[in-house]
C-alpha cells in the first residue's frame, strides 16, 4: 500500500508525516490541574504503549498544571487540549508544551464563525508556537463547524468539514506557520472517511486520524476500526487516536490493533485462528490461547496460523510465518511456507512456540545488524 505523502511535522523528539510511523495518541480523562491524578492516568496509557499523550486544558488551572505533566513525561511528546479560549493555550506553550490542539472555530469572538478576532487570536497563539518550536493540529469536528458552513452545506457534511480545515490551515500559512496537523473527525464513520479522503487529495498537512465520540469498548472500537482501518488501507493517516468512553488502555490496545490488522505498523506477531466448525479435531481455542499467553513477551513482526483441520489448513499455514495445520489429535508444523514437521496435538504449543521463538531471535538479530 503507497502511502499518501505529507510534509513532515515536528511534536517534541517524535517527527509527523513523511515516512515516520504511523504514531498511537490518547487524551486523558482526568482534569489536568490534578496533576496527580493525571499521572497516574498517563502511566497506564504509557504502559499500553501510547506514544503521544494529549491533556485537556479547560481552564487556566489545568494550563498551569501542564509544566509538571511534561515534567513527568519526559521525551513522550505532549499535546495540549484548546477550547474557547486562547490565553490557555499561550500559557499551555509557555509550560512546555510539545503541541497545541486548537479548533479555531471556537475561539472567535462570536461562537460557531472565524471572524477577524478569531484570526487575531490564532495568529498570537501560532507565534508564540513558533518561538517555542510547538506544533499546532487544526481539530476540525463535525459537532463544532463554523455556523456560516452549516448554513452553506446544510449539515457538517464533508465539504464543509474540508472547508473549514482549508481557511484554518490557508490562515496560518499566510502568516507563515506550516508545523500544522488536521483532524477532520465526525461520528458519522462514512462522513470521517470522505472527509479525510477529500484531505488527502488537495493538501499534504499530515492526518490525524479518528471517529470522534466512538462509544463504547466492543462497538466503538469495530466503528474505529471501519474508519481508520479504511483511511490507512488508503494510505492516508499519520497518527491515530480510538475515542472509547472508558480505560484508556483499553483505546490504545485497539489503536495498536487496528495498524496490525492494515498491516500499517506491526510491532509483535499476529495470531491468525480459524472459525471454529464441525471438521475441527482438535482443541483449538485452547491451543489459541496458550500460544498467545506463551509468547506475549515477544515483540518481533511475525504472522502465525494456528488451523483447526486438513481442509484449508495446509494451504493457509504455510502462507504464514509460522503455522499448524491440525489434524485428528496432531498437526503439521509449516515455516516460511516449508513442512517442518508432523507433532501430537499434546506437543503442539511447545513446537510452536519453539519456532516462534527461533524465528524472532534470527529476525532481532537481522534488525540489529541492518
Amino acid at each position: 500500500m503507497k502511502r499518501h505523502r505529507t510534509r513532515e511535522v515536528p511534536c517534541g523528539k517524535l517527527v509527523v508525516g513523511g515516512e515516520n510511523p504511523i504514531w498511537v495518541q490518547s487524551l486523558t480523562t482526568t482534569k489536568t490541574s490534578d496533576v496527580e491524578a493525571t499521572k497516574a492516568e498517563v502511566r497506564r496509557m504509557l504502559d499500553a504503549a501510547c506514544e503521544i499523550v494529549r491533556v485537556a486544558v479547560f481552564d487556566q488551572a489545568d494550563a498551569e498544571a501542564v509544566g509538571a505533566v511534561k515534567g513527568f513525561l519526559g521525551p513522550v511528546p505532549l499535546v495540549a487540549d484548546i477550547h474557547f479560549n486562547y490565553k490557555f493555550a499561550l500559557t499551555a506553550i509557555e509550560q512546555g508544551v510539545d503541541k497545541i490542539r486548537l479548533n479555531p472555530g471556537n475561539i472567535a469572538g462570536l461562537a460557531g464563525t472565524f471572524d477577524t478576532v478569531g484570526r487575531e487570536r490564532v495568529r498570537l497563539v501560532a507565534e508564540a508556537a513558533r518561538k517555542k518550536g510547538v506544533s499546532m493540529r487544526v481539530g476540525v469536528n463535525s459537532g463544532s463547524v463554523e455556523k456560516d458552513l452549516l448554513e452553506k452545506y446544510g449539515s457538517p457534511r464533508p465539504e464543509a468539514m474540508v472547508e473549514s480545515a482549508r481557511r484554518h490551515c490557508e490562515f496560518l500559512e499566510s502568516i507563515g506557520f506550516r508545523d500544522i496537523v488536521v483532524s477532520l473527525k465526525s461520528t458519522t464513520t462514512s462522513w470521517m472517511i470522505e472527509s479525510y479522503r477529500r484531505w488527502a487529495e488537495i493538501s499534504d498537512v499530515p492526518s490525524h486520524l479518528g471517529v470522534t465520540e466512538a462509544g463504547l469498548p466492543g462497538y466503538g472500537a469495530i466503528k474505529s476500526a471501519v474508519g481508520i482501518g479504511s483511511l490507512l488501507c488508503d494510505g492516508i493517516g499519520d497518527t491515530i487516536r480510538v475515542s472509547l468512553t472508558g480505560d484508556k488502555a483499553l483505546e490504545v490496545q485497539a489503536a495498536w490493533d487496528i495498524l496490525k490488522a492494515t498491516g500499517r505498523r506491526v510491532r509483535e506477531p499476529e495470531i491468525v485462528a480459524c472459525p471454529a466448525c464441525g471438521r475441527i479435531q482438535i482443541d483449538l481455542e485452547k491451543i489459541v490461547n496458550e500460544v498467545k499467553e506463551r509468547i506475549k513477551d515477544v515483540k518481533v513482526p511475525i504472522r502465525i496460523s494456528i488451523l483447526g483441520c486438513a481442509v484449508n489448513g495446509p494451504g493457509e499455514a504455510a502462507e504464514a510465518d509460522i503455522g499448524v495445520a491440525g489434524e485428528k489429535e496432531r498437526g503439521v508444523i509449516f515455516r516460511e511456507g516449508k513442512e517442518l514437521r508432523r507433532v501430537r496435538e499434546c506437543d503442539m504449543v511447545d513446537e510452536l512456540e519453539k519456532e516462534i521463538r527461533r524465528l524472532a531471535a534470527q529476525r532481532a538479530a537481522s534488525a540489529m545488524q541492518g
